[in-house]
């Protein structure tokens, strides 16, 4: 059977390598390095900070977090869950992860919000980052690990980057999704009553938009929880280096031991995200502190008259 192969091959691959290799790498590689210098310090301080405070008082304030927004069961499960985890000796490891994971949602938060928030107020913009988006949302992680590791070497760091790119789509699409959806007859009260560009996101789109951008960093940290196991394999530690080291060694009982441990963090996060989210602030409640906004702008708009009549 005739194919388009038999007559054109194109050497796709020999290209990106040449791109990588012989123009990328070469001139940009100290600027990437550079670029991890602040993950690298958010992350060290972070990991510094939850291997020095005791197991016992982070166990405590999970619990606590837990129970003001997952309920009693939540707490619980959150006491029985890190109880065991320090008890089978992955408590250091752990409390590694939890910096990687809070430090990727860190980076995601700073990046995605402003970039959503963006592409919801311009069409062109979001046909631009969307493609994007599907392309970091789709392809194998295994495919950037190359390049990574090429631009920004091995380490934690690296492992953080691979996790920023993994997990930072939800939360621009989320927050895109988000401010569209805010109600335009309010949009057109804010602008009759005349806010700015600024006033009317800070006063009327986030507060109606927050519980949807809540959503999107509450699946930036599971896809960050996610990545953890991959990262392990380009240096970053944690339980997924206690994963991949099972993997190695055939040692099910290490493998299982780590697995275990990221599925009871992913829990405990996954629902006191998600009690924050629901619980921080209903429709209602933001439609009234919307509507409020709207009159304290009003009044103030009036008064500026007066005081410079005065």
């Amino acid at each position: 059977m005739f194919s388009p192969g038999d007559l054109l091959i194109i050497p796709f691959d020999d290209w990106i390598n040449d791109f990588v290799r012989g123009w990328l790498v070469p001139n940009f590689r100290p600027l990437f390095r550079a670029a991890q210098v602040p993950i690298t310090l958010v992350l060290n301080a972070l990991d510094d900070f939850f291997n020095f405070v005791p197991m016992l008082l982070t166990t405590a304030v999970f619990s606590l977090a837990a129970w003001k927004w997952a309920g009693k069961g939540m707490a619980i499960f959150t006491i029985i869950g890190f109880f065991f985890i320090d008890m089978i000796g992955l408590w250091p490891e752990t409390m590694t992860t939890l910096a990687m994971i809070l430090t990727s949602v860190f980076f995601c938060t700073i990046i995605g919000v402003p970039v959503g928030i963006l592409a919801a107020g311009s069409d062109l913009l979001w046909k631009i980052v969307r493609p994007i988006l599907d392309i970091m949302q789709t392809i194998p992680s295994f495919v950037y690990l190359v390049p990574i590791v090429m631009l920004f070497g091995v380490g934690m760091a690296p492992g953080i980057i691979a996790t920023i790119i993994f997990a930072l789509p939800p939360i621009i699409r989320l927050t895109n999704l988000g401010i569209r959806n805010v109600r335009g007859d309010l949009v057109e009260a804010a602008h009759a009553f005349g806010s700015t560009r600024w006033q009317m996101l800070t006063d009327l789109q986030i507060p109606l938009a927050l519980r949807t951008i809540m959503a999107g960093l509450n699946q930036t940290l599971m896809l960050a929880l996610s990545m953890v196991v991959i990262a392990a394999l380009i240096g970053a530690g944690g339980l997924g280096l206690v994963v991949n080291t099972g993997l190695g060694r055939l040692d099910v009982g290490g493998a299982t031991a780590g697995g275990v441990g990221i599925v009871i963090l992913a829990i405990v996060l996954d629902r006191i995200t998600q009690g924050l989210g629901e619980q921080n602030q209903t429709n209602t409640v933001s439609l009234r502190q919307v509507l409020s906004n709207l009159l304290r702008l009003q009044g103030s708009k009036q008064a500026e008259p007066t005081r410079k009549a005065a």
